[in-house]
């Protein structure tokens, strides 16, 4: 049975290292997203999975350069605090492509946004996900995002106002602090994505087809790890 099957955990453990929604509070009208498809810059391709790779991105950083407008305003501009929030679950290939819009798909459902908003604090990003990344996978929404939602909160995090004091903190010393806190995690398991001046802005976690941690393969990019590293502390 696919662990997408299995009943999705609490987003939150007691006494857990958790760096998620500290609170978040849905809006009254969650807005319908706009239909997205393949481009000629973004094709569609379909390729056997070979591993997944599982992003987090870290809010603090993402509001702070944000031009998203009203369409960021949930996620940056309320009483909501995001830290670490869910960018998705991305199926990927064995060699440099990876498979994406592979089915058609129409708006979500609201419920199905809803319920996954806490995670994914973006209505256009919770659709975008589900036709480039979830459609290659042998599954439905509800169990896509409910997959995603069960992994992410499984996640625990190092101490990130510790690291963003910590000087001359590189990419390797953040994957280990990071890794150290998931049982079964290792530091190559982990990738950085990181802005131009060097400021972390995603962290990206390598499963595989069973989503347990690996170390990720060769093309999966990221940062060198001697890297330094930035982090944009939170509000």
């Amino acid at each position: 049975m696919h662990k997408w099957l299995l009943p999705l955990v609490a987003l939150a453990a007691p006494g857990a290292a958790l760096a998620q929604a500290g609170q978040c509070r849905l809006p009254p009208v969650i807005a319908r997203p706009q239909v997205e498809g393949p481009s000629a810059d973004e094709p569609k391709r379909i390729l056997p999975i070979g591993y997944y790779t599982l992003a987090v991105s870290w809010s603090p950083q993402y509001c702070k350069t944000s031009r998203g407008g009203a369409r960021d305003a949930f996620q940056c501009r309320s009483d909501n605090r995001f830290a670490f929030t869910l960018h998705g679950l991305w199926p990927d290939g064995h060699g440099q492509d990876w498979p994406q819009y592979c089915k058609p798909a129409g708006p979500l459902p609201r419920k199905v946004i809803r319920d996954h908003l806490c995670a994914t604090p973006s209505v256009q990003l919770i659709q975008h996900e589900w036709v480039k990344h979830g459609t290659c996978m042998p599954t439905t929404p509800t169990r896509f995002f409910a997959l995603s939602r069960k992994l992410y909160a499984a996640l625990r995090y190092p101490d990130m106002a510790a690291l963003a004091a910590r000087p001359g903190l590189s990419a390797r010393d953040f994957a280990q602090a990071f890794a150290a806190e998931n049982k079964g995690m290792v530091a190559d398991g982990i990738r950085l994505n990181v802005t131009r001046d060097g400021a972390l802005s995603e962290v990206w976690i390598c499963m595989d087809r069973r989503f347990s941690y690996i170390a990720c393969p060769a093309q999966q990019g990221g940062v060198k790890d001697r890297a330094q590293l930035r982090i944009e502390p939170t509000g």
